[in-house]
């Protein structure tokens, strides 16, 4: 029997390990209700501590170097967003994969908004280094200003 309160699930995926298992327990989730997962993910406009290790500030002409740094960030992204559509084709979930740019936090909430989500899923730690101690930014952003449930994966 499936569910009605799930029909739009959304998982925010990076790439890391905890997103990886909030992916896995997103697609149980959808497959469990009958609803669509949307796996996003989000490229930041201005790159996270995580990619370098200290904060890049941003220029007005865009360098060579930061023209590839963007492709590779496209290339991550889509590459992160094909495992997790995978698995949960494999799961025999209605799957669609979504790249968005800007803040992390800031794009979830407005897809989720946007698109009628029922459930956010996200892992608690994603790449960045220093909110590790307790609870991921992006995750601790979601939960606290997101008008939909939220689903946070350890």
């Amino acid at each position: 029997m499936e569910s009605k309160l799930y029909k739009k699930i959304m998982v925010a995926i990076d790439g890391s390990e905890n997103a990886n298992k909030a992916a896995i327990s997103g697609i149980e989730v959808a497959r469990l209700s009958g609803a669509k997962l949307y796996a996003v993910t989000v490229m930041p406009t201005i790159p996270h501590l995580s990619y370098f290790g200290v904060s890049i500030e941003p220029t007005e002409n865009v360098s060579p170097d930061e023209k590839d740094y963007h492709k590779h960030l496209v290339e991550d992204g889509r590459k992160t967003l094909e495992i997790v559509n995978e698995i949960g084709v494999k799961a025999g979930v209605q799957m669609e994969k979504v790249l968005l740019e800007g803040h992390p936090g800031s794009e979830i909430i407005k897809f989720a908004e946007k698109n009628d989500i029922d459930l956010i899923v996200m892992g608690t730690l994603g790449r960045t280094g220093l909110d590790r101690v307790i609870l991921g930014s992006v995750a601790l952003d979601v939960a606290r200003h997101a008008r939909t449930r939220i689903m946070i994966v350890k």
